[in-house]
């Protein structure tokens, strides 16, 4: 990896067969991401976006081993492919110098996998993968005495070919895992039982039941592939109240975007009170509703408190609700998911975070889930 260009050479002439380029060196080096993979989702889950999930340890087991057969299919491939395109760019075919190639130019994203123990170094791992392209841009030539002229060509061919390939076996493997997943439940902290799944993953530090994330699926699954029609505007004009906690409305505007089924309407009252105003909306979030019944469904779940105030994510009475509030400018936002369907939201300046919960609760929560049927 620090001297490539010297490297290839020694490996261009070394002896090697197939067979012990898999069993003596990718087997091996395959195998480090996978490891660490397992031990690293175990000790601190993966995620992204601030979402941080931990397998039962049995699904974690099956998106290792597959993860580690992807590795060695994808070897296999891409020695063949390298092998295949030879002589279409001018280079000796050669089975064994195209595995060398292949098996080779992984080191960098496989020994780079160890630091998936630590999934906050994950982009390490990906930058290693790069630079995996980068060594079989410069080995293939040598390794497979390309022509100078037509050496890129070869190499770029055979990186995108390697890409679509990648992306092939992820699909796959993931489908696989899916269905495995499922399996690897039973007896390690979960079972299935004919199409509906027990047992729970770690989310985010808490326990969510895998029966209950599998109804908040197909509930948000139905909601995207049969969305309502979007309500009028004037239907959420109507349900803004003209005053709420001492505050007096000012003004009530609406406002609706895009078109048939993928509409989102968006009513707003501007409420003032002294030195203090805030904005209270109702939004029909349309399709975005599938979303919502997911993050309900997996009991979102966050909390961070700061010198100034704190914020806060939760699922109460199966509604995802957020809370956010700032001691120093008396602001902050409260906002609540009715129905899976309609967003109530009251955010700006207050005496203090209790008058917006007052704002959203204000409106009928009864008629928005009437009119989400």
């Amino acid at each position: 990896m620090l001297s490539p260009s010297a490297e290839w050479d020694r490996i261009e002439r070394e002896p090697a067969t197939v067979g012990g380029l898999f069993t003596g060196y990718v087997c091996i080096l395959a195998a480090i991401p996978a490891v660490a993979g397992l031990i690293g989702g175990q000790l601190f889950g993966h995620g992204a976006f601030g979402i941080s999930i931990k397998p039962s340890l049995g699904a974690a087991i099956t998106i290792a081993v597959l993860g580690y057969v992807g590795a060695l299919v994808m070897t296999f491939v891409l020695g063949s492919v390298i092998d295949a395109l030879a002589p279409s760019f001018g280079a000796e075919k050669n089975r064994v110098q195209a595995f060398k190639v292949a098996a080779y130019s992984g080191t960098a994203g496989w020994v780079a996998g160890v630091l998936q123990i630590l999934p906050a170094l994950g982009f390490i791992v990906v930058l290693a993968g790069l630079y995996g392209c980068w060594l079989l841009f410069l080995g293939l030539p040598r390794v497979m005495k390309a022509p100078a002229d037509k050496a890129p060509g070869y190499a770029i061919v055979t990186i995108l070919i390697a890409i679509v390939a990648a992306v092939v076996i992820a699909a796959a493997t993931t489908a696989i895992g899916g269905l495995a997943g499922y399996a690897g439940f039973k007896g390690l902290g979960g079972g299935a039982h004919g199409d509906k799944v027990s047992g729970s993953v770690e989310l985010n530090g808490h326990k969510v039941d895998l029966g209950q994330l599998q109804a908040a699926s197909e509930r948000a699954e139905a909601l995207s592939k049969q969305p309502q029609k979007a309500v009028s505007p004037d239907a959420l004009k109507a349900l803004l109240p003209d005053s709420v906690a001492g505050y007096s409305r000012s003004s009530v505007e609406s406002s609706s975007s895009g078109s048939g089924d993928v509409s989102i309407v968006v009513a707003t009252g501007e409420y003032q009170q002294n030195d203090h105003a805030f904005r209270l909306e109702i939004t029909d979030l349309g399709p975005i509703g599938a979303m919502s019944a997911l993050a309900s469904g997996m009991g979102a779940h966050s909390s961070k408190e700061t010198a100034d105030g704190y914020e806060k994510v939760a699922t109460i009475d199966g509604r995802l609700t957020s809370e956010e509030w700032s001691r120093g400018s008396n602001s902050g936002k409260y906002s609540v998911v009715i129905a899976d369907r309609f967003s109530v939201q009251a955010s700006g300046s207050a005496a203090n975070v209790d008058d917006l919960k007052q704002a959203v609760r204000a409106v009928d929560a009864n008629r928005l889930e009437g009119l989400a049927r």
